[in-house]
């Protein structure tokens, strides 16, 4: 299909104007197609126009253009031309079949195991509205859209407004305010629903019926967080939510974490929890929840203009998601997770070589292809982190004052970088409009690095400063506690600024040097820092000593960079580990720092003839994290349990415990084996040849959830069998119907459980094979199944040259799509990278 360039949306911006879409769906017809039927209103500005629809049916029925028949078969690539349109308004009718979805795109259709009920949801960003209903598909043609639904009787029926049953099987929404194509949402089908109000709107819940007891078990936490984070953000914003109810739908195999549809958000439906979950997981639900409610102000009532803005949606939800969440909810240390855990993805995706600025200039997002990749760890987590910097250099008064001069001057309509830049350069005497060129159209992770000395009654620290950019921070001073047993004191806390052309600024100051000196204490900045031996040695005795939880996160990012950078051993970031875990009070730093040292440092940075080794240290250090919190009764000590038995599950290099624990359901001393622990102890003990494929099979009777077949398929892949390789490998890349090829989560969950470092010689031929028949599934199952393909069936076990050799032909031909080039690209930078890693030792 073609996609939509910058060039030929911005002719057709001006052009066309966009009035109102009335959209009728018929979703009775079966379970391959459904019916739909837009009429849509709008202007055209100059005579003789020529410019085109877009619609990717299975079947177009008839187009009719102010009452003239057109030419159906002169659709093509998804474009059904319209030409020679006169000045004035106009009216197309068009009739279609369009097809179910299988891999999250457009309308995706889902029939749960459980009880054979169907279900089916939008999504339509960013370019695939087109497969639900005719469109000008754009951001910046905004209109009204009017919808109504035909259903079986038993389903409900929700979208962009209030939706109302007005006939058996007929639902109608009310008309939306001005919004885009790509956010127009409807789902539809049984749906459990806990239903309330708030601030005179409706506010709803809703879920497939076999998670109803779950949902039901945490939906007032789920409205108690809505209606905190709705308050809050009405006490920050003039602008009043602009639409006519808030319902959050939690949908079966939604490829992104949620969708911020006005009046309608879709989320994973993972985020309605089946079993025990820590609170940093619960934390991360409610930031998610925050985030999109974000969206309703910055995306829906001002929506970018073009896709080279991505950030100005997803940067400030983000921010806003954290900080609304520490701000309005029980949840006070979300800055903490943002550091140690979603930083990580923006410093990651910064030093690869598909970086790019966290607002790109418009020619580097030339098409909707482009587009597509820029959903990435700079647009969120480099972006949130910018403007976490730029409140502190502004002041949240000031900062807070331009987001509402932007909204009063942008509602309803679309907005650039420079008209966000201008509303905030009037709120501020700064020189706003340099920081942002310094920090929004630069690449790139700046270094921070200290040289600290003491001399005749005083000590000095000289910053070295690598990079481009202002940075607004803290310097923390801490010492040990006498007699503290590694405790660490603060002694002050420095604000400074770090300028963009300075390669070295100074700190001198009276009496004896810190023990430690940490950069960028509290994590204000979006910047690698390092420690000076001192402190490094210091760190390494008393890392846990650190007072607050944000500055042990600096430290261990340090270390985690240190490792990725060759600059530190692997072995003595899994010391440290050991020494200092145990006594970590905050689980994201817990989960954080284990996830690391299991996927990253055992899995790739050490040598494969050391990795039981480095797994043996994980699991040791996990072992003496259950010890110490045997019989914990609170939430975070509970947490902190669950944290330790998930990764020592992952890292046991021996099933003999694991087997007791299986056998018994339960872990010494709690917690019983849930569905989520069972599915994951079940993977390491097929990993290990103790378990096959009848206990699989057992294992989905007692479990036969959507989630119990993807642990199925999971584990099926993982069994150390060249029958059962071969069957996943099939499963995954065979070509099929696409009513019989694997689900987007079901690739996922196969693609998982068959990469396995432990079984590196029943691997060896895939890994070649992979990179000819990734290129053809790419094009075969469209840009989503692209990226899962890219990013989760990637041979990540084989850290070999020969792997790298091969991805790198792959990369050199004109094969891969888009997508899949951009997941190509990056896997094998991580790959060069473990490479170097490993050649350091």
């Amino acid at each position: 299909m073609s996609v939509l360039t910058r060039s030929e949306a911005q002719t057709r911006a001006r052009l066309l104007q966009v009035q109102q879409y009335a959209v009728d769906l018929d979703l009775t017809r079966g379970e391959e197609v459904f019916g739909s039927t837009t009429r849509i209103r709008f202007t055209v500005r100059e005579a003789g126009t020529d410019t085109f629809v877009e619609l990717r049916p299975v079947t177009l029925s008839s187009a009719v253009l102010d009452g003239v028949e057109l030419d159906v078969g002169a659709l093509a690539e998804g474009r059904l031309p319209l030409r020679g349109l006169a000045e004035g308004e106009h009216e197309l009718a068009v009739e279609a079949e369009m097809p179910y979805s299988r891999v999250g795109e457009g309308m995706h259709r889902f029939t749960d195991p459980v009880d054979g009920l169907a279900y089916l949801y939008t999504q339509c960003c960013m370019s695939d509205a087109p497969l639900v209903f005719a469109c000008f598909d754009q951001p910046d043609l905004k209109a009204e859209f009017r919808v109504s639904v035909t259903a079986p009787m038993e389903w409900t029926v929700l979208g962009n407004g209030v939706t109302e049953r007005v006939g058996e099987g007929r639902w109608v929404c009310a008309p939306t305010q001005p919004i885009s194509t790509y956010l127009f949402a409807v789902a539809a089908g049984p749906y459990h629903s806990v239903r309330t109000e708030h601030a005179g709107l409706p506010f709803g819940l809703h879920v497939r019926r076999s998670l109803a007891p779950y949902l039901d078990a945490d939906a007032e936490e789920l409205l108690d967080i809505t209606r905190r984070c709705f308050d809050r953000y009405h006490e920050i914003f003039d602008e009043p939510y602009p639409f006519d109810s808030y319902d959050q739908a939690f949908v079966p195999e939604f490829n992104a974490g949620a969708m911020e549809n006005p009046g309608l958000v879709t989320f994973r439906d993972e985020f309605v929890f089946r079993s025990a979950v820590t609170d940093t997981e619960r934390q991360t639900r409610g930031m998610v929840i925050a985030h999109e409610m974000a969206h309703m102000w910055f995306g829906d009532l001002v929506t970018l203009r073009w896709w080279d803005d991505i950030w100005l949606n997803e940067s400030f939800a983000e921010y806003m998601g954290y900080q609304t969440l520490s701000e309005a909810t029980r949840f006070t240390d979300t800055w903490t997770d943002f550091a140690i855990a979603r930083k990580s993805w923006g410093y990651d995706a910064d030093q690869r070589p598909s970086t790019h600025p966290v607002a790109p200039d418009p020619d580097a997002v030339p098409d909707t292809a482009a587009a597509r990749l820029n959903f990435d760890g700079i647009s969120y987590a480099k972006g949130a982190s910018a403007l976490r910097q730029l409140v502190a250099w502004l002041g949240e008064k000031t900062f807070l004052a331009g987001i509402n001069d932007h909204f009063a001057r942008h509602r309803f309509g679309n907005a650039t970088l420079a008209d966000f830049i201008d509303s905030l350069a009037r709120a501020s005497d700064r020189d706003v409009h340099g920081w942002a060129e310094r920090w929004l159209r630069t690449t790139g992770v700046d270094a921070l690095t200290p040289q600290v000395a003491e001399t005749e009654g005083q000590w000095y620290v000289d910053v070295r400063h690598a990079g481009s950019r202002p940075h607004r921070l803290a310097l923390g001073l801490y010492d040990r506690v006498p007699g503290g047993g590694g405790r660490l004191v603060l002694r002050e806390r420095l604000e400074r600024d770090v300028p963009h052309d300075s390669g070295q600024s100074s700190v001198v100051a009276d009496g004896s040097r810190p023990d430690l000196v940490l950069l960028n204490d509290g994590d204000l900045s979006y910047v690698k820092v390092r420690l000076d031996e001192g402190s490094w040695a210091t760190a390494r005795e008393a890392l846990s000593g650190l007072p607050d939880a944000l500055s042990r996160a600096v430290v261990w990012n340090a270390a985690r960079d240190m490792v990725r950078d060759g600059e530190l051993s692997p072995w003595a970031y899994l010391e440290t580990m050991r020494a200092h875990l145990p006594s970590e009070s905050d689980n994201a730093v817990v989960q954080s720092v284990l996830t690391f040292a299991r996927a990253q440092v055992a899995d790739r940075f050490v040598a494969a003839e050391r990795r039981g080794e480095a797994l043996d240290v994980v699991a040791e250090t996990c072992r003496v994290v259950l010890e110490a919190t045997a019989g914990a009764a609170d939430a975070a000590g509970a947490g902190l349990r669950l944290t330790a038995v998930r990764h020592f599950i992952e890292s046991a290099t021996s099933a003999d415990e694991l087997g007791v624990w299986w056998a018994s359901g339960a872990v010494p001393g709690g917690p019983e084996l849930d569905a989520e622990l069972r599915w994951r102890l079940l993977l390491r003990l097929c990993v290990l040849g103790t378990a096959g494929a009848e206990d699989v099979e057992a294992a989905l009777v007692a479990d036969p959830s959507a989630t119990g077949e993807e642990g199925a398929a999971r584990c099926r892949a993982a069994l150390p069998d060249p029958g059962a390789k071969a069957a996943a490998w099939r499963a995954m890349f065979g070509e099929v119907s696409e009513s019989e090829a694997l689900s987007n989560y079901l690739f996922t969950a196969t693609a998982q459980g068959f990469w396995q470092p432990e079984q590196a010689g029943l691997l060896e031929e895939f890994a070649g094979r992979y990179f000819v028949e990734v290129v053809e599934l790419a094009r075969r199952r469209g840009e989503s199944m692209a990226e899962a393909a890219g990013r989760y069936a990637f041979p990540r076990a084989s850290v070999e040259v020969g792997t790298l050799r091969a991805g790198e032909e792959c990369l050199a031909g004109e094969g891969p799509t888009p997508a899949l080039r951009r997941q190509l690209a990056d896997q094998l930078d991580d790959l060069r990278r473990a490479l170097r890693v490993r050649g350091a030792l």
